[in-house]
């Protein structure tokens, strides 16, 4: 895994050929991630998979995380290994909350064809959608089952989730 000024090397390098498309950096408890403009996301995946010195070419996982109260709210975490050299590298985008309207980002199917399962996995619980998924469809969910079980606000037993900031609301 590259280190925290390896990782700023890293982003200097995406930066040329892709400006703007790397927002920030974090190297938090030896975990290297690159913070990924959501637009620019599949441009970023793909540089680090074809890129000559990078070649992180096996997405060993994507998932979503809801961080609720924050926003932007949603997260896509990809996780990319390099398996000559045995090293790993994340990449994240943070979705903000729509309201009604789904979150939404580019599917990197094309790119990593283990992502298919993933993405649907990340739809079925979080609601993200995938743009240009080949079948953005329900995967461990029912079909007909209404709401986004894994995000943080959705209601239990079909009780509100009550937080802090949405106190006055439910309590």
């Amino acid at each position: 895994m590259p280190d925290a000024p390896g990782l700023e090397l890293i982003r200097g390098e995406i930066e040329v050929d892709h400006p703007g498309a790397v927002l920030d950096t974090s190297f938090d408890r030896g975990q290297a991630a690159l913070i990924a403009d959501p637009r620019r996301a599949l441009d970023v995946l793909r540089w680090l998979k074809e890129q000559p010195g990078q070649r992180y070419d096996f997405l060993s996982s994507l998932h979503a995380a809801d961080y609720l109260p924050n926003e932007p709210r949603f997260g896509v975490h990809y996780e990319l290994i390099n398996r000559n050299r045995v090293e790993r590298i994340r990449v994240k985008a943070m979705l903000a909350d729509r309201g009604e309207e789904l979150p939404e980002i580019d599917s990197c199917v094309e790119l990593f064809p283990t992502a298919e399962a993933q993405e649907r996995e990340a739809f079925d619980f979080f609601g993200i959608e995938f743009r240009g998924h080949p079948n953005l469809t329900r995967i461990l969910m029912p079909d007909d089952y209404v709401g986004w079980p894994q995000r943080r606000d959705f209601p239990v037993g079909g009780e509100p989730v009550t937080f802090t900031y949405s106190e006055r609301r439910y309590g």
